[in-house]
């Protein structure tokens, strides 16, 4: 009975999964119009949506094609920036807003090369931060992975848009969002963290928001800091240095260790050094918790978000921390 159950499971996921694709074929997500109502599972009109957030740089995080608060709070942000009502509902109103950024298709496609499959990979990562000290590198797991990060996007939707494709072959075309932002901005004036609303805006000389992303601020355990810092340096591929004092919730050892270099770094691929000690703004191995869950005290933001702000950012650019109680007193 229970091998019964499990098979009767399985095979009503596959379907579940075949239905879903069926909605996401090309066509359907590249052609897809606003229309009314909530959208239920992944729906065609929010991965749409979501990519021309992205492309745009209100950043949604990471594209799965579901309303979650993420892309609520990339839609309000868009629509701030517009003049519009921000209650972050895709309205039509937002919807051709929107739709009028880019007009080419947001799906398209990919041939995987011999550089994707070849690693090196890390096909095992620890739990325990002192376990991953043991490593050498800490890479990608395997090529999904490191595929499903360069557009964007969750490994589940990966899948489900090319299900019949293998990810570890060279030469395979697979459909992808069209992610390109072109260049970033040479430079910004300034960073603003929103502590309240977990957002990083880079801003412009007049204070117009540049750019947008989700991100994961602080803990009761270790909040963010408050008041102005700067920008002292950006580290692309940084190891880790684990300091006891910090006294993390699950690490046990009271010696200080360092962690190796590689995307699935506790702090990503890139590591933007601020002017407080031990504070930094940097990348995931987690895309998918970011603006969810909180951080060990820095800004944690998706590998791809924190690469796009490092391009902005030089020595000496401001960065404000925004607190929720000033945010409560102006809002009074």
């Amino acid at each position: 009975m229970i091998r019964l159950l499990v098979a009767l499971a399985v095979t009503l996921a596959l379907a579940c999964s075949v239905a879903q694709a069926a909605r996401l074929e090309p066509d359907a997500v590249n052609q897809a119009q606003f229309s009314e109502g909530e959208p239920t599972g992944v729906s065609p009109m929010v991965l749409k949506a979501q990519v021309l957030l992205d492309r745009a740089r209100f950043s949604p995080g990471l594209i799965d094609g579901r309303v979650l608060q993420s892309f609520t709070k990339a839609v309000a942000a868009f629509q701030a920036a517009n003049g519009l009502p921000s209650d972050g509902k895709l309205t039509r109103e937002t919807w051709d807003k929107l739709a009028a950024t880019f007009a080419g298709p947001v799906l398209t496609t990919y041939e995987v090369t011999a550089k994707d499959v070849r690693g090196p990979f890390t096909r095992r990562i620890p739990v325990r931060m002192e376990s991953m000290a043991r490593l050498k590198y800490l890479g990608y797991r395997n090529a999904r992975e490191k595929l499903a990060e360069r557009f964007h996007v969750s490994e589940q939707l990966l899948r489900m848009l090319n299900l019949r494709s293998r990810f570890s072959k060279a030469g395979t075309t697979l459909v992808v969002p069209d992610v390109s932002r072109g260049d970033p901005p040479l430079q910004i004036a300034s960073v603003e963290i929103d502590k309240a609303l977990r957002q990083v805006r880079a801003l412009d000389a007049s204070g117009k928001a540049i750019a947008i992303y989700p991100a994961s601020i602080g803990s009761e355990e270790k909040p963010a800091p408050s008041g102005t810092a700067e920008v002292k340096r950006v580290v692309h591929n940084p190891t880790y240095h684990y300091n006891p004092k910090f006294a993390f919730k699950g690490v046990k050892t009271k010696r200080p260790f360092t962690i190796a270099k590689g995307p699935n770094n506790p702090v990503g691929s890139v590591w933007i050094d601020l002017s407080i000690e031990s504070y930094g703004i940097h990348g995931t191995p987690d895309p998918g918790k970011i603006g969810t869950t909180f951080s060990h005290g820095c800004i944690r933001m998706t590998n791809w978000d924190a690469e796009d702000l490092a391009a902005m950012v030089k020595p000496g650019t401001k960065v404000d921390f925004k607190d929720e109680a000033a945010q409560e007193g102006q809002a009074r």
